[in-house]
């Protein structure tokens, strides 16, 4: 395995160089998304080298901004696309279309349409089903090209039961069906490869439970016949540590046990980290602007919110927590909160946090995972901007938005 001796197998907040950011924070404005790209990279070559023999896809989905798929292309990952707005923009980062996955759950006309039309001149293109619907609605178009089935294996795995997919009747072929869906596609489609995902932010203590479910996969594979398969590809889901106190995920480990998972195949290994990639490799920047003494709790108004970044919301997630302006101050019990008129607009409740005080800068760790891509405009508040660090340059990503950027499609 490749030594990242000197490159942390998880980033906090405070391994961040704090001076720089509160510049960036002054320069760019709050709040920023900022992107350490170097970062990106290296954490894909430390999961790729974990799995030299295997395929190793990026999972789009989880931050596809145009800096972080040239990134991934860069260090010669290959990517995963779960809707037909992620393929081209894939496409429109360099990646070559005939290397690209196509993972369709209750795909709309649309995505198939621009799938189909896209195999047409790239017929490397591979469509994952989840549902019989979707080939008689692929066979409608016309389509015979590459096909891997999802797999439901009935085991879901997972930091929340929203993102245990594996478990999740919406995702994949029931077990049981796979092996008649798989004549089916071999008589009308070509069928390359069997898919499953069993959920996201898998750490080591919950590697048993996830390996459950990909040895279904590899059970599945060899029951229909892997040896005319070209992959059998048991997803993503591998975690970063957003506790301060929980370890990083030992990549030794979760290699040999999904290898001793999945079993012995003629076909190869394919895998999709996306949280592992980019989480840590991404923080956000808002300033302090309210300060208010509560009876039971201090509360930290800042201008993030839940329409910069939504998972504490919807998910519960814990992000860690730093201020940069002013780390040295004794820590004080604080709930962090933005600006959105609703209670589910909180950060943290009860944070030990450096006292701050208005204006300083709060960095919000592990946000480069579903952050921006879940970034919205409730309340009419423009995304942030999103600055890229990259060999020691710094260069906007994406500017911020104004307000006209919110209205323009109104009529």
């Amino acid at each position: 395995m490749t030594d990242f001796a000197d490159s942390p197998a998880v980033r906090r907040p405070a391994d961040w160089n704090l001076e720089r950011l509160e510049r960036l924070a002054d320069e760019h404005d709050t709040p920023l998304y900022v992107i350490d790209l170097d970062r990106v990279k290296e954490n894909y070559a430390r999961f790729a080298a974990a799995f030299p023999d295997a395929d190793v896809m990026y999972a789009a989905k989880a931050h596809t901004g145009k800096a972080v798929l040239e990134a991934v292309l860069e260090v010669g990952g290959t990517i995963e696309c779960a809707a037909w707005g992620e393929l081209q923009r894939a496409i429109d980062a360099g990646a070559e279309p005939n290397t690209l996955q196509y993972t369709a759950v209750n795909p709309p006309d649309h995505d198939l349409d621009y799938a189909v039309d896209l195999a047409a001149d790239a017929p490397g293109l591979t469509i994952t089903i989840g549902a019989t619907d979707t080939l008689d609605r692929l066979a409608e178009r016309g389509y015979d090209g590459r096909i891997a089935i999802r797999i439901n294996p009935g085991i879901g795995t997972g930091h929340h039961e929203k993102v245990a997919t594996g478990a999740d009747a919406k995702f994949g072929i029931p077990y049981e069906q796979v092996p008649e869906v798989a004549d089916r596609v071999r008589e009308e489609f070509d069928l390359v490869g069997l898919h499953a995902h069993a959920g996201s932010g898998v750490l080591t203590d919950g590697l048993e439970e996830h390996c459950r479910a990909i040895s279904r996969v590899g059970e599945m594979a060899r029951r229909v016949g892997d040896e005319h398969l070209e992959f059998v590809d048991v997803g993503g889901g591998y975690g970063v540590p957003y506790r301060e106190e929980e370890q990083p995920l030992d990549l030794e480990k979760t290699s040999e046990m999904v290898r001793d998972a999945v079993g012995e195949l003629d076909a190869q290994l394919k895998l999709e980290p996306g949280r592992y990639v980019v989480a840590d490799a991404e923080v956000i920047l808002t300033e302090v602007n309210t300060i208010k003494e509560a009876p039971d709790t201090t509360v930290v108004g800042v201008d993030a919110s839940l329409s910069t970044m939504i998972r504490p919301a919807m998910f519960g997630s814990y992000h860690p927590m730093l201020n940069v302006s002013a780390p040295e101050r004794g820590p004080i019990e604080a709930t962090v909160g933005g600006p959105v008129c609703t209670s589910a607009d909180v950060f943290a409740h009860d944070r030990p946090i450096a006292e701050p005080e208005r204006g300083d800068v709060i960095a919000i760790g592990n946000a480069g995972s579903y952050g921006y891509e879940l970034a919205n405009q409730f309340h009419s508040q423009p995304k942030p901007a999103e600055v890229a660090l990259e060999d020691g340059e710094v260069r906007v990503a994406r500017r911020r938005e104004t307000l006209e950027d919110v209205t323009r499609l109104e009529r």
